[in-house]
């Protein structure tokens, strides 16, 4: 009687189970067939009118065009995009919280030891969005015609280089260059995403590694003489300008940006979204955009855009060990 009444009451429960699973499923569904049904909210962590910010405006404008609702832009800026990215994380998984990472976001993960996230078992990654190489640029009177005339010059009396802060992929590509090379490449940190241009242009730092929205204007002005892009080849948005790779073999560093949303967002918003995002990078308009600020649209799979995170955390981890690099 007893074992007859333990098994009804487990093939109960089993059913039980199976019946919340269900449920809980076709809720789900029902959830993702209903998104969106109000505004989303797009984060990023760093200034107004930066690389990260001009593309997720128009990142936002073309999904919410769409999605059939508006995506609004929330600059969460600070700690390297640490704070945006610990937002997001905690948010609550419904497809309405989105954020645009950065190479940063990698740099940030190999870095710092006491983020209050994991930055790969926090997030469901959409996409990539677009890639793009860093400059490397002195003054334009600067003594060092090419990158391997800098090089020579930081293994003699050492050169200087600016970079957005420390722990900053910036600052990461100059230590790159550093541990590459054999040179004495000295990091000179500053606040403000035009300071360190300005600190090169005022001849009390040699160099800097930055983005082409940043570097563009002052090397169209002629105030600033690009010595190198850092991508394996020439990149065809700056075909004058040489590959860091001729003169050091194997050196690349492209940085990117992508969508992604926190842990738990319904797979069937993710792919949604991921569909859509991929459309929309094929527009010529979208990529004729993206060009303006020396990016290329670069569109993955959400496993592709985990799995490029998880390689570039170790490569940055190296990189720290090698340069002894730590950032609290």
């Amino acid at each position: 009687m007893t074992r007859r009444f333990i098994g009804r009451s487990l093939q109960a429960l089993a059913s039980l189970a199976l019946g919340t699973s269900l449920w809980l499923n076709a809720a789900s569904a029902l959830a993702a067939d209903a998104y969106p049904s109000r505004p989303i909210q797009l984060v990023h962590g760093f200034g107004a009118g930066g690389n990260a910010d001009v593309v997720a405006r128009l990142v936002a404008q073309k999904l919410g065009e769409a999605l059939g609702q508006p995506v609004v832009v929330d600059i969460k800026s600070g700690a390297g995009g640490a704070i945006a990215s610990a937002n997001v994380a905690h948010a609550k998984p419904d497809g309405y919280t989105l954020i645009m990472l950065t190479g940063a976001h990698t740099v940030s993960g190999a870095l710092r030891q006491n983020l209050p996230y994991d930055s790969v078992n926090d997030f469901a990654f959409i996409s990539t969005v677009s890639s793009f190489p860093f400059v490397v640029a002195v003054k334009a009177d600067h003594p060092a015609k090419n990158l391997a005339d800098l090089i020579a010059m930081s293994k003699t009396k050492g050169v200087s280089f600016s970079s957005v802060g420390v722990g900053s992929t910036q600052h990461m590509v100059g230590e790159l260059l550093a541990a590459e090379s054999g040179g004495e490449f000295l990091h000179i940190p500053f606040r403000g995403g035009g300071a360190p241009a300005l600190a090169v242009l005022s001849g009390d730092v040699d160099m800097l590694s930055d983005t082409l929205t940043v570097a563009a204007p002052h090397l169209q002005s002629g105030s600033l003489r690009a010595l190198a892009v850092t991508s394996a080849e020439t990149w065809p948005l700056t075909p004058a300008i040489a590959p860091a790779a001729k003169t050091l073999p194997d050196f690349e560093v492209r940085s990117w940006l992508g969508l992604a949303a926190p842990k738990g967002t319904p797979n069937a918003i993710v792919q949604d979204i991921n569909q859509k995002l991929h459309a929309i990078l094929a527009q010529e308009d979208t990529q004729k955009a993206l060009a303006q600020v020396g990016s290329m649209a670069a569109p993955s799979t959400p496993e592709a855009m985990q799995a490029q995170i998880k390689s570039e955390i170790e490569r940055w981890k190296t990189v720290a060990d090698r340069r002894n690099i730590k950032v609290e």
